[in-house]
């Protein structure tokens, strides 16, 4: 912490303390814009279950076709455990 002893030291701090000031009314006119801005964005912003077009309670990652997965992923492995699968009735 500085301490003016003279008339010119207190006049040079002074105008230390009012740039600052200036400074942060700046800073802080710009947060209230970005602000303002941000809230104005979070309230048009879609609802994320209308932007992907999906049912309420429906999972969008949800495979639909069981076989056409597993012959995809699984193939001859597949092929091999299930082949006997109906010998056994």
């Amino acid at each position: 912490m500085t301490v003016a002893t003279t008339y010119d030291e207190r006049i040079a701090l002074i105008k230390q303390i009012a740039d600052r000031r200036k400074k942060m009314e700046k800073i802080k006119l710009g947060s209230k814009k970005a602000r303002k801005v941000m809230l104005e964005a979070r309230k048009n912003r879609k609802d994320p279950v209308d932007y992907l077009n999906v049912k309420e309670g429906e999972n969008p990652n949800h495979w639909t076709d069981g076989s056409k997965y597993a012959k995809e992923y699984y193939g001859e492995t597949l092929f091999e455990t299930t082949r006997y699968d109906n010998e056994w009735d």
